[in-house]
């Protein structure tokens, strides 16, 4: 598999409540911040977007997509600033695959989704996102995007049996080219392992890393295997990365087999020495470094915060 795939399969990504607003203007809805990512895009029409903290609304056309992450509060409306009617309110009365209705007839069609993600591991991907992922319909990636929202358009537009199954599969299909979207806009300078990617070495070199996390990789065995001296991958990777090779190998081993605790019956120890662990104590001690709590703890579902609480 590929960086972002394991990277999403880590995430245990699952698609909440799929909705759609049909809106005639003048309309404004406030939406209060989703824990993790929430998805939208606008059918027909176009809308405004302001996202809590950023400077300015952002006008959203037919065809646009957009992702909000870091649980910022947000309002789309269809024209000038008036008062944000609260999404609670609503959507009060929605059920699955209904559509929501502003006005007797139309000038703009939106639909969203929120993007639940496991919790421990969430900031892997949270954390690495701008406050708003604007890709627009003539992006480079707009030709499979509009060929997924012309499916969401017929399926919200007239659900039938299935639709549930089939809005999750479509949003999470627009996610990750949303994600290749994004790393094709900003290139390998963000400074996290998403941009990163759209670097040919450093992205294998952390294919690499994925892909055989036990493996006993140094710094010079990593550069020697994407074609780069030993100093030159080291500062462009921590660069690229925002950690230095090692410590992201090792956050990513820990964060992976934390995962294998909470999904599996394996034994400590045979986690650990699948994850490249030579000792369960070793293994322990750097995965309460990284998690905040001792692997047994974490099992049973104690937080790094539950952890402090009791020292």
């Amino acid at each position: 598999m590929d960086p972002l795939t394991d990277v999403l399969a880590l995430l245990d990504l699952r698609s909440a409540q799929f909705a759609r607003l049909e809106a005639q203007e003048p309309w404004a809805v406030g939406f209060s911040g989703y824990r993790h990512i929430k998805f939208g895009a606008v059918l027909e029409g176009s809308c405004r977007i302001a996202v809590a903290g950023l400077p300015a609304p952002v006008v959203l056309g037919e065809g646009d997509c957009y992702l909000i992450g870091s649980g910022r509060a947000y309002e789309l409306s269809g024209g000038p600033v008036m008062p944000a009617v609260p999404s609670a309110r609503i959507f009060a009365d929605y059920t699955e695959g209904a559509t929501v209705r502003i006005g007797a007839t139309r000038d703009a069609v939106v639909v969203g989704c929120g993007f639940d993600l496991d919790e421990a591991n969430a900031a892997v991907l949270v954390d690495v996102l701008p406050p708003l992922v604007h890709v627009g319909a003539g992006s480079g990636a707009a030709g499979a995007i509009r060929a997924a929202l012309e499916l969401l358009r017929a399926e919200t537009g007239a659900p039938g049996l299935g639709t549930p199954f089939v809005t999750e599969r479509l949003s999470q299909v627009l996610l990750v080219h949303l994600l290749r979207a994004h790393v094709a806009q900003r290139g390998a300078a963000g400074g996290v392992w998403l941009t990163a990617l759209a670097d040919r070495q450093i992205g294998a070199a952390l294919a690499l890393m994925h892909d055989t996390p036990a493996h006993r990789w140094t710094v010079a065995g990593l550069a020697a295997k994407v074609g780069m001296s030993r100093s030159l991958f080291a500062a462009k990777f921590t660069e690229s990365v925002g950690l230095p090779p090692l410590e992201y190998l090792a956050s990513w081993r820990i964060r992976s087999a934390a995962r294998e605790l909470r999904t599996t019956d394996r034994t400590v120890w045979a986690i650990a020495s699948r994850w490249g662990y030579g000792s369960e104590s070793s293994f322990s001690h750097a995965f309460k470094r990284v998690m905040g709590a001792s692997p047994g703890r974490y099992r049973v579902g104690e937080t790094a915060q539950d952890a402090t609480d009791q020292e």
